[in-house]
């Protein structure tokens, strides 16, 4: 099916799927919260795929048959998991701040929630193009 193909479904579901680690890794910074010598960790998403996105950096081959190796098509960035084992902020050594999590924890909820509702009108609108209600 071409919507599962677009570059946009595409896009929303590989945010969807940072997301979701985001909200694992975030998850795991909170439960550990007085354990001590843990170093919290962060998603790497927007940034790479922003970088990705970026038309300076990209460099597209012109392609005379649909066999031709496609040149300069994105990587398809996948979110990283970073440690930051640099900063300390309790005296037991571990550095998750729980206020910074929880607000980060909501800030995720809300852009998994926007991105949910992007996927969901992306398929509304395809079904409505191919004439299939509900």
């Amino acid at each position: 099916m071409i919507l599962l193909n677009s570059p946009t479904f595409n896009l929303v579901a590989r945010s969807l799927d940072a997301a979701s680690t985001r909200h694992q890794v975030i998850s795991n910074n909170v439960a550990n919260v007085d354990t001590p010598y843990f170093k919290r960790s962060e998603v790497r998403f927007e940034e790479l795929l922003r970088r990705e996105m970026d038309p300076s950096f990209t460099v597209q081959g012109f392609r005379t048959d649909p066999r031709h190796f496609e040149i300069g098509q994105p990587s398809n960035p996948v979110p990283q998991i970073i440690k930051d084992g640099d900063s300390t902020m309790n005296n037991n050594m571990n550095n998750v701040d729980i206020d910074l999590e929880m607000s980060l924890l909501a800030k995720n909820q809300l852009n998994y929630y926007i991105l949910s509702q992007q996927i969901n009108h992306e398929i509304k609108m395809a079904r409505s193009a191919m004439g299939v209600s509900n």
